[in-house]
């Protein structure tokens, strides 16, 4: 099995899971290990949130490698928010934030 890449664009939210998830999983079914670049993510919500978990459950318990990068300001939100870095295990690249 070779290593897969991913990249999704715009809107990670309810409206696009089912679509997202059909397509992460399908993925990481071909893939030893999968790169899902975030870079491009506009707005995240809990569904979109509830997928990247999902994928990231499955590949750890088919012993995959899911590995999440380019973490837009929209997935960084979401996920100092909730404290999930550590839960992902990807480095998270945080920019200093400007206080007005």
């Amino acid at each position: 099995m070779s290593a897969g890449r991913v990249a999704i664009d715009g809107e990670l939210n309810i409206y696009r899971a089912a679509d997202l998830k059909t397509l992460l999983l399908g993925e990481l079914q071909r893939s030893a290990s999968l790169e899902v670049d975030l870079a491009g993510v506009t707005e995240m919500d809990s569904a979109g949130l509830q997928v990247l978990m999902l994928a990231k459950q499955v590949a750890r318990a088919e012993q995959r490698e899911l590995r999440l990068t380019g973490h837009s300001p929209a997935v960084l939100d979401v996920f100092e928010l909730l404290d999930l870095g550590a839960w992902f295990g990807d480095a998270l690249l945080i920019a200093p934030r400007k206080d007005h």
